[in-house]
């Protein structure tokens, strides 16, 4: 396979689940301002929607304040911004479409239809009609998921889209979890309170983990169980270590069936390596945060090291 095609099916999942996890920082966001201001205190919802999406500088040189209406724009429709939805689902267009004869008709028509259906939308919604904007993006993005995973062959090409979810979904489950802990409560609010509660249950939601957290603790939502059912559980889609077991898996079926291994594969091996010996009450006892801030720096390491032995 060419370089450029790999690089091309890579970002195209990457910023196909980008989009996702964005509408979901929204979609969380919008849950955590329904409740009553004098049940939180101070507030700081839309701060932390920015910083779990990382993009807070590329905002302050945009807009003069922090509200609904700005975050809104900047994350769901400004294409100045290229990790907003718009910009998502125009970049896995474009990259699908320089790579069409590579993707099946299925899996095409997903994308090419999102981005049609796209432009009937703008920041003009009601919180209602962009609550259900905000749902139609995410079938957007399983529906192509799912198109991929059940009509491509298992050769290279499905493993280098495999790659870009994996890749994408680790680093937004690893920002989300470092938010939560770092910026979302008040520093009023007392840990394991109401608020804390209802701030880890809408995490929860906000990766489609609830029902899955109370199958595998049967209890209340604690922190310390819901870190352990994002980082430590290979049995959890979207946690680190079941991230790892994708991206392993896939490249070594990829050095395998090219014949050579490189750094990605050792980058790889190692941070699952580290997930495995780990346990969450190490983790919260050496810090959540720095587990989290050091995970992240491995993961990129581990895409820069895929982009230089195979996409570029």
């Amino acid at each position: 396979m060419l370089s450029r095609t790999a690089d091309s099916l890579y970002w195209l999942s990457r910023y196909s689940e980008r989009a996702d996890f964005v509408a979901r920082i929204l979609d969380a966001t919008l849950r955590l301002t329904t409740l009553p201001q004098s049940y939180a205190g101070e507030r700081n919802e839309w701060e932390s929607a920015l910083a779990s999406a990382g993009d807070t500088a590329l905002f302050q040189t945009l807009y003069s304040s922090v509200n609904e209406e700005t975050v809104r724009d900047f994350l769901a429709f400004n294409p100045q911004n290229p990790s907003s939805i718009r910009s998502c689902l125009e970049t896995a267009r474009e990259n699908a479409r320089a790579v069409r004869t590579a993707l099946t008709s299925e899996m095409w028509d997903d994308l090419n239809c999102a981005w049609l259906e796209l432009k009937k939308y703008d920041n003009d919604l009601s919180q209602e009609e962009f609550a259900r904007f905000l749902d139609w993006v995410k079938r957007v993005a399983l529906t192509f998921d799912g198109s991929a995973y059940r009509t491509m062959l298992r050769n290279d090409a499905f493993w280098f889209t495999r790659l870009g979810s994996a890749m994408e979904r680790a680093d937004n489950t690893a920002r989300i979890l470092d938010v939560k802990y770092h910026l979302l409560l008040p520093a009023t609010e007392r840990v394991g309170g109401s608020l804390d509660y209802f701030q880890w249950t809408t995490i929860l939601r906000e990766v489609s983990a609830l029902t899955a957290y109370h199958w595998v603790y049967r209890e209340s939502i604690k922190p310390w169980l819901v870190a352990d059912l994002l980082i430590l559980n290979k049995e959890m889609p979207r946690s680190l270590s079941n991230c790892y077991e994708i991206l392993v898996r896939y490249l070594d079926m990829i050095a395998d069936a090219y014949g050579r291994r490189g750094a990605s594969q050792r980058v790889a091996t190692t941070t699952r390596a580290r997930l495995l010996s780990s346990s969450i009450d190490e983790i919260f006892s050496n810090g959540l945060h720095e587990f989290v801030t050091d995970f992240v720096v491995d993961n990129n390491r581990l895409g820069e090291a895929i982009i230089e032995q195979y996409l570029s």
